[in-house]
């Protein structure tokens, strides 16, 4: 018989009221167990279910339990705490511990999981906002990566503004395919290319001795404001990347930007000031009249033009000093002192079911050359919103618009480039204008570099919008399973445009092309969407089951168009007030998709058992259709975590070890051979290139072991990590020579293989921790070797400018960092880019209360430089040291001469502090508005120790990750460390001040 309505809405009531006496409000102040201090943003949830709230600016919260109910409260840098409520409480405050080992920190360990550092079985590095930027900022986001990321080389490619950074994670991963790691903001793969500007055009730098691009863009990374990062993980390996996929063989950073937290709104300003200035000059030579007289010949010559021309030079020269105008143009060039302004405004805060975070950022710095700098404005909003108990919903958008002028620097065979001009002008040459404005004209170079630089533009201008969402829906849950579904997406577009203006009055250019008017418009979409579905099985509190299964979709498209007008109407940069155009378009597009899934088993929480297959196509494959297999799996077993445990001073003694593939998707257009277009008589035609593709080409595979002992002693005040690892890649893909019968130059060919194998340390202590003084010591320490393990084609130079200069050089059975060059007309090692290790201390000293002290000391031991901007200096006779005598002659006519490559194959090691801050909090009584107020003073980049004679041993002519477009090819994975002339690299000291309302 069916209840009457009436009766169903008393027993409604009964059962509502029962459940209301189940219920007591508990409130309470969470405090940090050493200061006492509030701590704001933790999360205290109700076990087993999604209800929960989040403290307080004050550490308050207050939050309805059921009865006997439990608390999961938890924080980031502080130990997760499970706190059973007494019935009838309704008061309960919280101590919280600092969990100074990171044990309960959450790290990503796939696609659409995650799991306590305290379980992890591979090496993820995690970088905080602090650690990243909050020491000494750098002027992009990828330079403050710097001495952070054991395992990593990271270069910085040149000093321009703008940046240029390149990364290397655990030794050589590819030769001509991406060695650059795969970026994700958000879950966003964030484009990471380097699009050239078209300057060989004038330049020539890639004419002769090497066909690599040496425009040295900037990389589209930079584009990121690090203010609005949380923090970053890195994965290096493939073992912990793998189910990534195709685009991970590099590693993989995951960067989390802020979000918003419940509670008040929280607003927060913040501003630099400071100045940058170049670090190091080489410094010039000093002439005489008999060494000015010597630039026209020798002593000893009885050739009338060399007499005449001796005494004139030496007439010069006296007239010159006589006048007081004996100049040090390289002070004059790179002796610019650049303003540094930047400034942050955030905002955050929500409610229970939305939080929000939105800031906007203004960064503007001048460079250390005249008509240099970089200026970069972006937006961010990330919005967060729990739909219901169920569903939440994740969007992130920023915007960001970057405008760099970089000058004109690096490699070039026309004497056009500022080092190159440099390199060969005494400093008894006037090359300042007159009272007209009119420049004179340089008798030692094809141009005068003051003109050129106070005449010239090289622009990029970058408008981004990157945006994504992340959907997350809770099918089911009890008390021993849960299941969720995530769905994933996210698009990264930019328009990039690049202006180099040569006006036809420059010294290189009257009696050439008379002016050069270079334009790009470059347009870039990446897409990609992912769904997930994961199932965690808890039958009870021993044995944890995840299970994962997920597919994933990238795309992309870019279409590059480069204008090249000369001849120019004076005083004129369109395209169309020229005699003469030529028009280039590069266009590439991709389609990738995966099938993946992963086993994570996790037993009494002490061992972990991982297990995950990933199924990988890309267009760009010769055999698009197929898919390729990448398999991962992992263990760990945290020995301090086991009953018979007794040892009450180690928290953490685990041991790990892993293994996992990744791949490697060859070049766009690596398949195909390039039809070129050509004018051929007047009509419009194609040309083959002379670059043979390979329809049968396949992805480079990777394949990765790592294992290691984490140990955790004294409540976790004293950790080490320790790492060995081995990293095979298979099918290396090679560009390598064709007969001239042929028909073509080069050829792809997957042509080999390579071996990594390197360890990494890591130690970090809290020496003191009390009321007055607490000191964090974090000290690294990692070094990697490499070796052609395979190769079947005949051993050949690559990545520099030929034997007879250093060159590397790819041979089976040798490092494939070597170096070989000329010596006494015998083809000999000279040298290995590879360093022999690397270290870096990074320290934290908060003390008096409201100072901290931060500082990075970076030390890079061995790997060896191409210097080539000496051998130029030299050749023109203006280096610092020309005149000091070696072996028995001038020192730069003897390392001319010698026919020894070596004598600039140089050892780059160096030690340097990258960053040192001092931060005071202010102390702030009885005010409701200001809720804080910060004061500092920093320097980056300050202070470096080495022998190295050059700029800054960290350099790369060829730049990281610029693509190959019709008429160029890209930089490849072997060339950091050549130097020739680049943009000299700065220092900064900055002052800075934060409001918090």
């Amino acid at each position: 018989m069916l209840l009457p309505k009436s009766s169903l809405l008393v027993l409604l009531f009964l059962f509502s009221t029962l459940a209301l006496f189940a219920q007591q409000n508990i409130s309470g102040k969470i405090k940090d167990a050493v200061n006492g201090k509030p701590i704001p943003g933790v999360t205290i949830r109700i076990q087993n279910t999604n209800k929960g709230t989040i403290s307080d600016g004050n550490g308050a919260y207050n939050l309805a339990v059921p009865s006997n109910g439990t608390l999961i409260v938890s924080f980031t840098g502080y130990k997760t705490q499970t706190i059973k409520v007494s019935p009838g409480s309704s008061s309960l405050d919280i101590t919280m511990e600092e969990d100074f080992a990171k044990l309960d920190e959450i790290v990503v360990t796939g696609l659409a999981t995650t799991v306590k550092r305290s379980n992890l079985a591979n090496t993820v590095v995690t970088i905080n906002a602090n650690q990243l930027s909050g020491a000494a900022p750098a002027q992009t986001f990828d330079a403050a990566l710097s001495g952070k990321v054991p395992g990593a080389l990271i270069t910085a490619n040149s000093g321009a503004p703008g940046g240029g950074i390149s990364i290397k994670m655990r030794g050589i991963t590819s030769v001509f395919g991406n060695s650059q790691p795969l970026y994700i903001v958000d879950g966003i793969f964030f484009n990471n290319s380097s699009i050239p500007a078209g300057l060989n055009d004038v330049t020539g730098a890639a004419t002769a001795g090497n066909p690599n691009n040496q425009d040295n863009p900037s990389s589209r990374i930079a584009d990121l404001n690090p203010q609005d990062i949380e923090n970053i993980e890195i994965l290096k390996g493939a073992s912990a990347a793998a189910l990534y996929g195709a685009k991970a063989a590099a590693g993989v950073v995951i960067i989390t930007t802020k979000k918003g937290r419940a509670g008040k709104t929280r607003i927060s300003v913040n501003h630099e000031t400071g100045f940058a200035k170049v670090r190091h000059l080489m410094g010039v030579r000093t002439f005489t009249p008999e060494t000015a007289a010597d630039l026209a010949g020798p002593s000893s010559s009885t050739d009338p033009t060399v007499i005449a021309r001796r005494a004139a030079y030496a007439a010069q020269y006296n007239a010159a000093k006589s006048a007081g105008k004996i100049y040090d143009y390289e002070k004059e060039m790179y002796g610019e002192t650049g303003l540094i302004l930047n400034t942050g405004l955030s905002l955050s805060g929500g409610g229970e079911k939305t939080t929000f975070y939105i800031s906007g950022n203004r960064r503007q710095e001048e460079g250390i050359v005249k008509n240099t700098g970089y200026f970069n404005n972006s937006v961010r909003v990330n919005i967060d919103h729990r739909i219901s108990d169920y569903i939440s919903l994740g969007v992130t958008t920023s915007y960001i618009h970057s405008d760099a002028d970089r000058g004109l620097t690096n490699n070039d065979n026309n004497g056009v480039t500022y080092g190159v001009a440099l390199s060969s002008t005494p400093d008894f040459v006037d090359l300042f204008p007159n009272a007209l404005g009119e420049y004179p004209r340089n008798p030692f170079a094809a141009s005068n570099p003051l003109e050129t630089r106070d005449k010239m533009k090289n622009n990029e201008l970058t408008n981004r919008f990157v945006g994504g969402a992340n959907l997350e829906v809770r099918i089911q849950q009890n008390e021993h399973s849960s299941t969720k579904f995530i769905g994933r997406g996210g698009v990264d577009y930019f328009n990039y445009k690049t202006a180099a203006l040569f006006p036809r009055d420059l010294q290189f250019e009257e009696n050439a092309l008379q002016g050069h008017s270079i334009q790009g418009n470059t347009n870039n979409t990446n897409t990609n969407l992912g769904g997930f579905l994961a199932n965690t099985f808890t039958p009870n509190e021993n044995i944890s089951l995840t299970s994962t299964v997920g597919a994933t979709l990238e795309t992309g498209f870019m279409d590059n168009i480069v204008t090249v007008a000369t001849n120019l109407v004076s005083g004129q940069s369109n395209l169309d007030a020229s005699a003469n155009t030529t028009t280039r378009q590069f266009r590439q597009k991709y389609r990738d998709n995966g099938i993946f899934i992963q086993e994570d088993l996790s037993l009494i929480d002490a061992i972990t058992l991982s297990g995950g297959i990933r199924f990988d196509r890309s267009t760009n494959n010769g055999d698009y259709k197929k898919y390729y297999v990448f398999p991962k799996g992992a263990i760990s077993w945290n020995i301090a975590k086991m009953k018979f445990w007794d040892v009450k001073d180690v928290q953490n003694l685990k041991i790990r070890a892993a293994y996992g593939q990744s791949g490697n998707v060859p070049p766009y257009s690596s398949k195909f051979t390039g039809m070129l277009g050509s004018n051929i008589g007047g009509y419009p035609g194609i040309l083959v290139d002379n670059l043979l593709g390979n329809p049968d080409i396949k992805p480079e595979r990777q394949s990765e072991f790592e294992t290691g002992l984490d140990v955790s002693v004294l409540n976790g005040r004293v950790s080490l990590e320790a790492t060995y690892y081995i990293k095979k890649i298979q099918d290396v893909l090679l560009r390598h020579a064709l007969p001239g019968s042929s028909g073509y130059a080069n050829e792809w060919k997957n042509s080999g293989d390579l071996k990594n194998n390197g360890i990494e340390l890591g130690l970090t202590a809290i020496p003191i921790n009390n009321k007055n003084i607490r000191w964090t010591s974090s000290i690294n320490w990692w070094r990697n070797r490499s070796k052609v393990t395979k190769l079947i084609i005949p051993p050949y130079a690559i990545g520099a400018f030929g034997n007879s200069l250093g060159t590397f050089y790819l041979e089976q059975g040798e490092p494939a960092t070597q170096i070989k060059g000329t010596v006494g007309g015998d083809l000999k090692l000279i040298g290995n880019s590879e360093p022999k290790f690397q270290m870096s201390f990074y320290d934290e000293v908060t003390f008096l209360k409201n100072f901290t002290l931060r500082f990075l000391v970076h030390w890079k031991k061995g790997g060896d430089n191409i210097n080539l901007t000496q051998l130029l200096t030299d050749l023109g006779a203006t280096s610092f040291d020309y005149d000091d005598v070696l072996h028995g002659t001038k020192a730069g006519v003897y390392r001319t001469g010698a026919g020894d490559a070596s004598i600039y194959v140089q050892d780059a090691s160096y030690v340097r502090i990258r960053e040192i801050g001092l931060y005071y909090n202010v102390p702030l009584k009885n005010t409701n508005f200001i809720k804080g107020i910060r004061l500092g003073v920093s320097a980056n980049n300050f202070f470096t120790w080495t022998s190295y004679v050059g700029y800054d041993p960290e350099v790369s002519n060829f730049g990281s990750n610029t693509i190959t477009t019709s008429t160029s090819r890209g930089s490849n994975g072997l060339s950091t460390g050549v130097d020739v002339t680049p943009f000299p690299a700065s220092k900064r000291g900055s002052f800075h001040v934060g409001v918090d309302f």
